[in-house]
């Protein structure tokens, strides 16, 4: 439990130290988490409060056990909750009066008529002072004498609102300085208290202001040199904070004054001065929604810790913040239903034009379901046209082949008519010349004679396998390409074409009828029928293979 405890401790040390260098507004958002998280920082603190009270019940206490373990007990509740701190001091008077120990019962009634000034029981706390003789006390416990009654005081001046006790206040202030060692912490400050004291007095009458430099830098070094779980860190802060209101620098004021408070906080103070002066520092400038948090927050620690004295001042800055609050909040709730109402017509307009854009949507997908409709069908013509003039171009291509083998032909037919007939033309006069000179042997013996006729064919068939190569010169080897490698069918050597690829060759010239064929080649329609059949069985793929024969050479065949 020590261990948790003291952990906790060196963690609040860092975070705290490093808020110190925090921006103002980070500061007090981060305030305002730590409200939020009050219940569990108490949680801590009443397990401490529990580890402490777990000592009591240490078997065979000695009395001045006991009573040292009431005191810090005293210490420990007299910022949290002022009934338990009572409790604790009553039962070390019971433990001084059966000790018989005068010190221990002095100091003990001192102790208990501050618990009593803080709890505003001024009339219990008045009794116990006026019944202590000064002179009685030890010297020791004069400075907790001086301290008693400017407590008393300084706490009846702010619940009566009189000035009187705030002089009688200063006089013991005076007397608990003298008494103090200039060098101890609580001589320090008590004695900045005292100079903030005076010039926040002095600048009310527009005095000027003394030895603030001094205590600032007196203030600044305690705050550098404190660790955030001191008791006295938190106060260090609260005296810079007033000392910056009273130069007039907000900024700085707020800052400290949040340290403060996140200290009391971490530290579950509930007797805290600080949450409240920084609500009404809040309030000053115009934060009002922090101001207002901050009060709650300082009513409630009030309320928990039962700190009477501060019931007229909390209440007071309570009625002024809760009302500009709410009055700020009328505002804000107006200027939040005109802007509710101009967000209904913007709604409202909003809603119109989306219904609007989704028609158009709907009209645009409709159009552009018609333009993609239309596309296809454009598409779908356009591979038709495709199509078409593909076919235009494979005929034209037919066309085109045609017409060159017409003008070849026709070429080479005009040639062959006219050397046709200069050949008849000879004949007939050699003939006439034998009728003549009457050597009708002669003339019977070539009237009987092929030869003539052999010859012709033969050139005929010579001008035709000439021709037909010249036109498709590599007829050969496309034919042959068609045909199974063992089953080539070649021209013998000195000639152009055998009959097998005369055949073909004249397919592949459109005459694809047999009796044509036979007429052309002198041979009968069956023959001609039985070479066709003889290459179709030789050819890689009998079925289209004529087909494919009528391709070679041409544009469709070259593709």
């Amino acid at each position: 439990m020590q261990v948790k405890l003291t952990l906790t401790a060196c963690l609040l040390l860092f975070a705290t130290l490093a808020f110190a260098n925090w921006p103002l507004d980070s500061l007090l958002d981060q305030l305002c988490l730590d409200i939020e998280k009050k219940g569990a920082y108490d949680l801590q603190k009443e397990r401490a409060l529990q580890a402490k009270k777990q000592m009591l019940r240490i078997p065979n206490l000695q009395p001045e056990q006991e009573y040292l373990f009431n005191k810090e007990l005293v210490e420990a509740y007299k910022k949290y909750t002022i009934d338990s701190a009572v409790f604790y001091a009553k039962q070390n008077l019971r433990l001084a009066v059966a000790a018989g120990r005068p010190d221990w019962l002095y100091e003990t009634r001192l102790s208990l008529s501050l618990l009593y000034s803080t709890a505003g029981m001024y009339i219990e706390a008045e009794a116990i002072l006026n019944s202590i003789s000064k002179g009685k006390l030890p010297e020791h416990l004069l400075p907790l004498y001086y301290d008693a009654f400017r407590h008393f005081y300084r706490y009846y001046a702010q619940i009566s609102g009189r000035e009187e006790p705030l002089a009688q206040s200063a006089v013991y202030r005076d007397f608990l300085k003298e008494m103090l060692d200039k060098n101890s912490l609580q001589y320090k400050i008590v004695y900045a208290e005292q100079v903030i004291f005076q010039n926040s007095i002095a600048f009310s009458v527009a005095q000027a202001p003394r030895d603030l430099d001094a205590v600032e830098a007196l203030l600044l070094t305690l705050f550098g040199t404190l660790s955030p779980d001191h008791r006295d860190y938190a106060l260090t802060a609260f005296m810079l904070g007033n000392l910056y209101a009273i130069r007039q620098q907000p900024e700085l004021q707020q800052q400290y004054l949040a340290l403060s408070a996140l200290a009391d906080i971490r530290n579950s103070v509930k007797d805290n001065a600080s949450l409240h002066a920084l609500a009404l520092a809040l309030y000053k400038s115009d934060d009002l929604g922090r101001a207002h948090r901050f009060m709650q927050s300082a009513i409630s620690d009030m309320e928990f810790c039962n700190v009477r004295f501060r019931v007229t001042d909390l209440s007071a800055a309570h009625t002024i913040i809760s009302s500009a609050y709410m009055e700020k909040e009328l505002h804000r709730r107006g200027a939040l239903q005109r802007y509710l109402l101009v967000i209904s017509l913007l709604s409202v307009v909003l809603l119109v034009v989306i219904v609007y854009v989704v028609r158009q949507v709907y009209r645009v997908l409709r159009i552009r379901r018609k333009l993609y409709d239309a596309n296809v069908t454009m598409r779908q013509m356009n591979h038709s046209m495709l199509c078409a003039n593909d076919e235009l171009q494979k005929l034209n291509a037919r066309l085109q082949e045609a017409n060159r083998v017409k003008e070849e032909y026709i070429a080479q037919f005009f040639d062959m008519c006219s050397a046709y007939i200069d050949k008849w033309e000879d004949y007939r006069k050699t003939l006439n010349k034998k009728a003549i000179s009457k050597r009708y042997e002669d003339l019977a013996g070539m009237l009987r004679s092929n030869t003539i006729a052999d010859e012709e064919r033969k050139k005929l068939y010579d001008t035709f396998d000439s021709v037909f190569l010249h036109l498709y010169p590599t007829f050969v080897e496309a034919f042959n390409a068609l045909l199974a490698p063992e089953k080539q069918v070649l021209p013998k050597p000195g000639d152009m074409l055998n009959t097998e690829l005369r055949i073909f060759a004249l397919i592949r010239l459109g005459i694809s009828d047999s009796i044509k064929i036979a007429g052309f080649l002198r041979y009968s329609s069956s023959t001609v029928y039985n070479y066709r059949t003889q290459i179709r069985n030789k050819a890689i793929s009998r079925d289209d293979f004529e087909q494919e024969v009528m391709k070679i050479g041409s544009l469709q065949g070259k593709k």
